[in-house]
């Protein structure tokens, strides 16, 4: 285990990095793209560690700026920002000799994979999103009243909070969303895609990854449905980590190690 602190524009990305690695492989890496409001750690993030253990693929995960060790504050959350964090991980890695992909993003971590993807379709090899928050941006701009959109733009603070996070947001979060449409996405998406969502999730509805699977013209995505699962589908995540291991396996040829899910 490597503890990580990555320059980035005005602050530093903390993570973690495990470069365990076989013969098979050896220039793959699985990546952990946490949601909002969250961190690096967790118990999906911690399951999915362990399955590419099994097969000797190094795996890494990492807290956005604004979440976890990482500098800066929520107020400064930008979805460029993300990007910006997620491409200071991909230089890390291809340094260590990592230059193929795999993104797991859980919600808002799935939208900035999925925006990353699109930037840099030559380093990533497929993604794996749970509970993709593809209208990450324009949903949170389309609950608020005209009143209450006026007021965030003159105060440049809006007060969230939800069961997990309580805080404020900078107005320039939502001035970027012209850049980071759904449909835009969907209509250019070009590479492997597995997606978990669960039907009882109220944060994320599942129509947005149905809506996302029935715009895109390439054919490679599948999209898994969990009926009694929610937004965080932590009940699912020993499932979740070994099919996203065989769907990477696919993709990377890999052969499966002794000890690990076939």
């Amino acid at each position: 285990m490597e503890p990580l602190a990555l320059v980035v524009p005005g602050g530093t990305v903390s993570g973690t990095f495990w470069p365990v690695g076989g013969t098979s492989a050896a220039d793959f890496a699985v990546v952990w793209v946490h949601g909002f409001g969250s961190f690096r750690g967790g118990e999906k993030a911690a399951a999915l560690r362990a399955e590419c253990a099994a097969r000797g693929w190094a795996f890494l995960s990492f807290d956005f700026r604004g979440h976890g060790r990482s500098s800066g504050n929520m107020h400064e959350l930008r979805a460029s920002g993300l990007l910006e964090d997620l491409q200071a991980v991909r230089n890390f890695l291809a340094h260590r000799g990592r230059t193929r992909l795999g993104l797991v993003g859980s919600s808002m971590g799935g939208f900035a994979s999925s925006w990353f993807t699109l930037a840099h379709a030559g380093s990533v090899t497929g993604c794996v999103f749970l509970a993709p928050a593809f209208g990450f941006l324009q949903r949170r701009w389309d609950r608020l009243t005209p009143e209450q959109r006026e007021q965030w733009r003159l105060t440049d603070r809006l007060t969230f909070k939800n069961e997990w996070v309580e805080t404020e947001l900078g107005y320039g979060l939502v001035e970027e969303r012209d850049r980071f449409r759904p449909n835009d996405l969907a209509a250019a998406w070009g590479k492997p895609l597995l997606i978990f969502h669960g039907l009882a999730d109220d944060i994320v509805p599942v129509e947005d990854s149905l809506d996302f699977v029935r715009a895109a013209k390439y054919p490679g995505i599948e999209l898994r449905v969990f009926k009694d699962g929610d937004h965080r589908l932590t009940a699912y995540k020993d499932e979740i980590a070994a099919e996203t291991c065989r769907f990477f396996a696919r993709l990377t040829s890999s052969p499966t190690p002794p000890g690990a899910h076939p």
